[in-house]
């Protein structure tokens, strides 16, 4: 990081290597868009190569890139809503998930397009806040006080969302309750979505 402010540019590519798909995937998360996305992972990691004089070094550097990412995000998010241009069933989170979680089983993945269409309905009609906070600690891994920290709140804080979120989200996935579960994809790096059910044992993939 040091190297990276002194104007080494190999040490910033580092950087941007060692973060650029996180990145991407919270813009993602948030936006539900791949071209906001890919338009926001790039204008980050430029603004902050401008900026990078001026980090003050109080957070990590992750955190900081994180923080510009959540506020692009929600403002490229906001601006899709007023425009009425967040269709679902094109949303690249949807397909992304299926696809690395049914294993080439077009049964599964019917099934799993299902269960995450309602999981995603669920997530996105969450305050802005409280679903920033569950994609920050729940599907990219960052810690109440990592999270905190981007949010510019109190660890308190984010543990209380994750806490209501969790709520909301069970409710929401039990009007109407499957009649079957969900089957469980072959061992192998989950999605992002399949295990947010796991962790939060949500009941998409409860037994009946």
């Amino acid at each position: 990081m040091l190297r990276a402010k002194q104007g080494d540019r190999a040490a910033f590519g580092e950087l941007v290597r060692r973060y650029r798909e996180r990145i991407f995937a919270l813009a993602l998360h948030l936006t539900g868009n791949q071209s906001d996305a890919d338009d926001i992972t790039q204008e980050v990691f430029l603004g902050a190569y401008r900026a990078l004089s001026q980090f003050a070094g109080r957070s990590e550097f992750f955190t900081w890139v994180y923080r510009i990412t959540v506020n692009k995000a929600l403002n490229a998010r906001r601006n899709r809503i007023r425009r009425s241009e967040m269709p679902l069933d094109d949303d690249p989170r949807l397909t992304k998930a299926v696809n690395a979680d049914a294993s080439g089983n077009p049964v599964l993945a019917a099934e799993l397009r299902r269960t995450y269409t309602r999981l995603l309905h669920a997530l996105d009609r969450l305050p802005a806040e409280m679903r920033t906070t569950v994609v920050l600690v729940a599907l990219q891994g960052l810690s109440h006080g990592e999270a905190a920290v981007v949010q510019s709140c109190s660890p308190g804080t984010i543990a209380w969302r994750i806490h209501k979120a969790r709520e909301q989200l069970r409710r929401a996935l039990n009007r109407p309750r499957y009649p079957t579960p969900v089957p469980v994809p072959a061992p192998r790096i989950s999605a992002d979505l399949h295990q947010l059910l796991v962790d939060w044992g949500l009941p998409a993939l409860a037994p009946s």
